[in-house]
């Protein structure tokens, strides 16, 4: 068999799933064969870990060398894992000069990157994968399969709750996540997940949405209001730091010091700013409500500063209700509790059919992160693709119809009217 050739753009925390991956468990039908970076640091770092992984080093380019790189190196995909603002550059270029894609999600940021990228794939022809790897969560597929066969009938509406907890979800106002320019705001880089999966499970795409947001507890006006009166800018260096609870210490997780903290020399990139500094222009608190092409209709929540993490969500259908509870181990990204990524600390599917008693489901248990999805859908990829009755695999459209619930969200939030999908894109 011919193994496949991959380059990746785009060497964060992120990254290391995918390289590491091909070259420890996918090396009979797989090849990293470069990396892309705007940071040698990062590059040379990835490039480690790929020798670790069992892999070989590989050529590195810089951002403004990504076309030099698909001429000389020829691959047959290019993996997109950089700054989410940056997604529609590679994906779209990538398929111009004849290679297939996987990006990570969300697929792109706004509506006019994402027309840009349908555009370009009826073009050019190419495959877009989307790598939505909850789809793939046992539990997950649990939940599509009770209603695709009918156990609760037609679904007429669904409550969603997400809960990120003060560590996980206080990450997202460290980084680069907290400019919406560079990720579209939490309702388009977090929720996509949970809007996609919300398609999924329903088989059926967003028509029209209506949201509410704000930013309640990070950022130093709410700080202030707490009566909180010592403030930094980043954790490193800072001894008024060291006394937050939000404190993070990249000296102390190795993998951060060196992704981070040894490279930011290059690009100036700070990964560990105060969560309570003037410069959050994204929500912490978020309420979405969506009507369905199918009719069913979808309450949402997403709160970044609970005491746990997980979700919980409900489905009434005409036959009944099915309850699924999710708790998740937190983690902060890239922070040395890689086996924590989206573990689970307890899940339970409960279906209450309208004229018989309650009963529970059984969910098959499986090794791995995100509940032991992230198994599946890299063999999925990277593997020998076997025949998926739950169609979980994730192309351009289902990218862009992920993030378009998220999209109209914010606009909503910006106007206070209502916002139809179909005004945002042509398919």
């Amino acid at each position: 068999m011919k193994k496949k050739r991959y380059v990746q753009v785009g060497t964060g925390g992120r990254a290391r799933f995918f390289y590491q991956a091909v070259a420890k468990d996918y090396a009979e039908t797989s090849e990293i064969v470069a990396f892309c970076d705007v940071n040698q640091t990062r590059m040379d770092y990835a490039n480690e870990q790929l020798q670790v992984a069992g892999g070989k080093k590989v050529p590195t380019y810089k951002h403004y060398e990504f076309e030099k790189m698909i001429e000389e190196i020829k691959p047959d995909c290019v993996i997109v894992t950089s700054v989410d603002r940056t997604h529609d550059e590679y994906i779209i270029r990538a398929m111009e000069l004849g290679c297939d894609v996987i990006t990570e999600k969300p697929m792109t940021i706004d509506e006019k990157r994402a027309q840009a990228i349908i555009d370009a794939q009826k073009r050019t022809g190419k495959e877009v994968r989307v790598s939505f790897n909850y789809r793939y969560a046992p539990g997950n597929t649990k939940v599509r399969e009770l209603i695709m066969d009918g156990v609760i009938g037609d679904v007429f509406s669904v409550h969603f709750e997400w809960f990120l907890n003060t560590k996980h979800g206080a990450d997202y106002y460290r980084r680069w996540h907290r400019n919406k320019e560079n990720s579209g705001g939490l309702l388009v880089h977090k929720s996509t997940h949970h809007f996609d999966l919300v398609n999924f499970w329903l088989n059926s795409q967003p028509e029209t949405v209506f949201a509410m947001g704000s930013l309640n507890f990070y950022g130093r006006n709410n700080a202030e209001k707490r009566g909180v009166k010592d403030f930094y800018y980043r954790c490193h260096g800072s001894e008024i730091a060291k006394k937050d609870p939000f404190y993070l210490d990249m000296e102390a997780s190795p993998v951060q010091k060196a992704l981070y903290l040894d490279a930011e020399h290059e690009d100036g990139y700070i990964r560990d700013k105060s969560v309570f500094s003037e410069e959050i222009s994204i929500e912490d608190t978020m309420g979405v409500m969506v009507r369905y092409q199918n009719n069913a209709i979808l309450t949402y929540s997403l709160n970044t500063y609970i005491s746990k993490e997980g979700f919980r969500v409900v489905f009434n259908g005409s036959k009944g209700r099915l309850e699924y509870d999710v708790l998740e181990k937190p983690y902060v990204n890239a922070g040395g509790d890689k086996e924590n990524e989206g573990a689970l600390a307890y899940k339970k599917i409960t279906v209450f059919p309208m004229f018989a008693p309650s009963y529970e489901v059984e969910i098959e248990m499986a090794s791995g992160g995100h509940g032991g999805g992230d198994p599946i859908l890299l063999n999925d990829i990277f593997g020998v693709p076997v025949e998926d009755k739950f169609h979980r695999a994730a192309n351009h459209v289902d990218g862009a119809m992920s993030i378009l619930t998220g999209v109209a969200a914010n606009k909503s939030i910006a106007s206070g009217m209502p916002v139809r999908i179909d005004s945002l894109m042509k398919f």
